[in-house]
This record gives C-alpha cells, structure tokens and sequence, in this order.
C-alpha cells in the first residue's frame, strides 16, 4: 500500500465508510484525528524518551522487569531466529526493557523498537502497545494496521499485563520490521505473546502474595501443575485479595464486577478449609472445582509459603540510605531490615563478608542512617600505624571504621584502646573476613578490643549465593552508562551465571571493563573480560540453588561444572527443591 493509498482509507473510515479493517483499527484511527489531533500525511519519527526520562520509567517498573526478565527471555530464544524483538512497556507506553539482535540496532532505534520507545497511542498513533493499552485487550497491529506512516512496515503484537489488582501494569509487545503481507501470518505470535503475559501475571502472583493461599485452575488437568490458565490468592477468611487477569474469565465470565474481595465460596462449592485436599497429593485429574454455575474446572493449591503474623505496630520504614543495596533477596532484605535497627543505636557492629561483598558502602550507609550529619572516619587494619591512630585525637565526632580488624598488630590495638577510651563519641563499626575474628582471642585480637569491636554481627553472603544478581547487574550498568547500554541476552546470561570471587567488586570491574570496550549501544559477549575461576565450596550447592531458583544450569555455571554434575550432586545430597 502506498502512503497516498493509505492517507486515502484513513480519510474513508472517517466519513465512515467500510474499509475491511479492524473495528479495533478503525475505532483507533478517529481517536488519532479526532482526539489527538494528528495528521496522517506526517511521517513522523519515532519518539525516545531522554535518557533522565527513562531511568524514572525504569526504577518505577523495577519489581515487574526483575519478575518479568527470565519469562521474556525464554521467549526471545523461540523468536529470535525470525527476527522478531521483544518490547516490555510500562502502563505510560514507555520500553523498560527490549530484547532484539544488535545487528539490527540502528534499524531498530529508528523505527522505535529499542529501550526508551515512547508508543502511547496519543504520541504514537495507533500501534500494538497504544492500542493494547486503549483497549486493555492483546491486539495486533499489522503493517498498515498502523495510523502514522513511518510505521506501516511494522508488524506489531502486544498483550497487557494486570496486577494483582486487576490494574493494566505493563504490555508485552513482539514486533517485527518487515513481515509477510497477511495478517494471519502473526497468529502464532498472538498466541506467544498471550501465553507469556499470563505466565507474568502468575510469577508476579506468586512472588506477591507469599502469605496466602494460592489456587491456580485449568479447564483441563493437562498442564494444571506447570503453566495453569488463571489463579487466586485466598486470605485465611477465603476471600480473594489478588488474582491474574484470567481468573476473571474461568471464574465469573458473565459479570465485569471485581473478584478481589469476594469470598471464594461465593464462586465455587468449596470454603478455605477444604483447599489442602487440592494440594500434590492427589491426581490432578481428581481435583475438580464445581462452579455455583455448574461449570467445571481442575484446581490445584498452593500453601502459604510464609507464616502470617499480626503485627502490635506498622513496620518500621527502612532509610532510602539501604534502599538501592539489595533487589529482592530475601537474605539481604533482611539483614538490612537489622542494620537499620542498628542504626539508631551506639553499639559496636561487625559486618562479615568475603573481600568485595560491600561491608564498607553498608556500612557507609549505617553510618548515614544514625543520625545528623557526622564524621566517618575508615582505617585499614592491615599496617596500621599508631601515629595515624592517634592523629584522630581531634576528629570529628562519628563512626569509626576498622577494615580489616583481624589484621591489627598489637602495636595498633594499643593505640586504638587509648583512642576509645578517650574518645566515647566514636561508634566503631568493624569489618572482617575471617568469622573466627566473632571468638575472643581466636584471631590474635585482644579480648578488652574484642568487646569494643564486635557487637552486634551482620554476615553479608556472597554474590554467587545471591539471589539477586540480574537486579545488581541492571543497577550497576544503568550507574555507568545513564541508561544509553543495555546488556544482549547472551551477555546477561553470562554475568548472572559467573561465580563472582571478587563479589561485588569484581562485577564492578567487569562492568567498567565491558562498557570501555563496547563500541555500540549494547554489550555482547565479546565486551566481557574473561571470568576468573574459583573453587566453590561443596557445602554452598543447595545455597547456590536456591540463590538460582533452583535453575541447575545456571547453578552449573557459578559452580564451574557440567549441569549433569550439579543433578548428580543433588541426589547424593538427597536435596529437593522447595515446594
């Protein structure tokens, strides 16, 4: 179709005419000229939002790309060979994340299939992310399909992603350059692109509601267990406090009123107590739900995976000081929840960790989190003199930092003493790689330092036992580059699969080095400096695991071994993976 062929239908479907394309298409092209008051002989750009812009985009939907990043994935490896790119839009239009070949990288920024694409319908006229958001429906937007002319090569397929609310959060769009000239010929993406939004919504479920019960349910009992159409979130009343956008339709397809807040047993002859029965233990063809409608499906539930406690007071807020130290790990989470109670106090605190684990920034961010501003004054144990010791005589009053405390000599812990004892407005914080240092005398550290040194003990885990890697990478790449590099798929792969002996540190170095030798917008696999190898101790495997999610193929990488060898390993130890 030329563009005068397509000005031309545009300017038909106005004066309502039938033209033979989509309600939907047609419905979105008045709104393009009587809405937004766009003008179809414009072949206008495509938009990218400035690189400021799309950081506040990118932290606003950090949680969905960190659950929604191992899903697009999988999914890009089925299309890639066909050229398709993967855009994860947030509910503004904005690309807060892509996965498309670098080859093709200047073609695809210039038709707007790239990081930071704006194509909320009112800028962008209509198109697959536009529409799907308007509409709230998975759409395909087929070449001329398209409202403005710079985009009718494009074929482009989208489905919304909903909250547990029920809320639009995002869409997920698979669009292609150039395609062949039918529509039909995009079906099998449509189906990709439903497919891989519900397995969103159900992760995002699950990752939300850790404290309910949860019940997933099919129409048949095929694939209940391992990718089940639509689930519920159940209180311990039975009422529903959060579900996937499918629950609406198995559940009560006749009405558009909210499930959230209903009772269970209100839909289905079935109360909360009974959900155990629909647990693994049975067949799944055996778990029938009856519908008050007398409809049928197949159940499975899943038990709350943590305890729900009342709680006497609203949880203390954690200082913005902790916030960018930890994604959703459940192990960091926590012991920062500690420091920050720690914070506020005056006692000692020792913070372990293996060399490059990030015990200086956290304690760094203690220090900031204690109060108004102070001093923070860091000393490095090993060779530390007593003259520089005594040189903090008339230092402002803060924190005092001891790196390295199991290397003072004993001239150095003499001076330190006198200073202490002189100096009572000088909180120490200590750091230590050796854990024997938490056992008086077991280091060579004088026991009357010992009690002024080690308080209260905070263990950071190292990066291989971490089970928040991808959000680390992400946040220390976005640090360097303002957002203008993104890392391949292959090469995020590679870093969240390294074992990191240098930790936090040496995944910094590596960064610096990929982005120095990058010489376009995206860092591949030749960008990164060669992993160092290390031996991994035995006693970390169902650690590494679960630091994983149990992926033996990604536990096979930071553990230096063939993923049959990590299978093997796992049946010797008779481990299992959580339910």
């Amino acid at each position: 179709m030329s563009d005068l062929e397509h000005v031309t239908e545009i300017d038909r479907v106005l004066r309502g005419q039938e033209t033979g394309r989509d309600t939907l298409v047609a419905d979105s092209w008045r709104r393009c000229i009587e809405t937004y008051g766009m003008d179809p002989t414009r072949p206008d750009p495509a938009h990218i939002v400035p690189a400021s812009q799309l950081r506040e985009h990118r932290e606003q939907a950090e949680r969905l790309v960190a659950t929604a990043r191992s899903g697009l994935r999988a999914l890009f490896r089925q299309v890639a060979g066909q050229n398709y790119v993967l855009l994860l839009a947030d509910a503004k239009g904005v690309c807060v994340d892509f996965f498309g070949d670098p080859r093709f990288e200047d073609d695809l920024r210039q038709a707007g299939l790239t990081l930071g694409s704006d194509w909320s319908e009112d800028l962008a006229g209509t198109c697959g992310v536009g529409s799907c958001i308007v509409t709230g429906e998975a759409v395909t937007i087929h070449q001329g399909d398209h409202f403005g002319l710079a985009h009718t090569p494009l074929s482009c397929t989208s489905a919304p992603i909903y909250d547990t609310c029920g809320q639009l959060t995002a869409v997920l769009d698979i669009s292609l350059l150039r395609s062949p000239s039918p529509k039909s010929s995009q079906n099998l993406a449509m189906n990709l692109v439903r497919a891989s939004a519900r397995r969103i919504e159900m992760a995002n479920l699950m990752a939300m509601t850790r404290s309910d019960w949860v019940l997933r349910f099919s129409t048949s009992p095929e694939f209940l267990e391992v990718d089940p159409e639509a689930a519920v979130a159940l209180d311990g009343s039975g009422r529903i406090v959060g579900l996937t956008h499918g629950a609406q339709a198995c559940l009560s397809p006749e009405s558009s009123d909210s499930l959230i807040g209903q009772r269970i047993d209100s839909l289905l002859h079935l109360g909360v107590d009974d959900l155990p029965d629909l647990m693994r233990g049975r067949p799944t063809e055996d778990r029938v739900l009856h519908l008050r409608d007398g409809r049928g499906l197949f159940g499975h539930a899943i038990a709350p995976q943590t305890v729900r406690r009342p709680m006497r007071s609203a949880p203390p807020q954690t200082p913005e000081c902790f916030a960018g130290l930890a994604g959703q790990d459940p192990a960091m989470q926590g012991l920062l929840q500690k420091a920050a109670r720690l914070a506020a106090g005056k006692m000692p605190v020792l913070l372990l960790g293996e060399t490059g684990t990030g015990k200086e920034t956290l304690a760094r961010a203690i220090h900031v989190a204690g109060g108004p501003p102070r001093g923070f004054h860091a000393l490095r144990c090993a060779g530390l003199r007593p003259e520089t010791v005594a040189a903090l005589e008339e230092a402002k009053a803060g924190t005092l930092f001891l790196k390295g405390v199991e290397d003072l000599d004993e001239a150095a812990q003499g001076a330190l003493l006198k200073l202490l004892d002189r100096r009572e407005d000088l909180r120490v914080i200590a750091s230590a790689r050796d854990r024997q240092v938490t056992v008086p005398g077991a280091t060579g550290l004088r026991e009357d330092l010992h009690f002024r040194a080690v308080g209260a003990v905070l263990d950071l885990p190292p990066l291989r036992l971490r089970s928040d890697v991808d959000w680390l990478i992400e946040r220390l790449l976005r640090r360097r580059t303002a957002g203008e590099l993104q890392l391949s798929p292959a090469a995020r792969a590679e870093l969240a699969g390294r074992d990191w002996p240098g930790n936090i540190r040496e995944l910094q170095s590596t960064l610096d080095t990929a982005v120095s030798l990058c010489d376009g917008r995206v860092v591949d696999l030749p960008d990164l400096p060669a992993r160092i190898t290390s031996a991994t101790p035995e006693d970390d495997l169902e650690a590494i695991l679960d630091a994983c999610g149990w992926n033996m193929a990604r536990a096979a990488r930071r553990l230096g071994v063939n993923r049959s060898t990590v299978l093997r390993r796992v049946r010797k130890s008779g481990l299992t993976p959580p339910a």
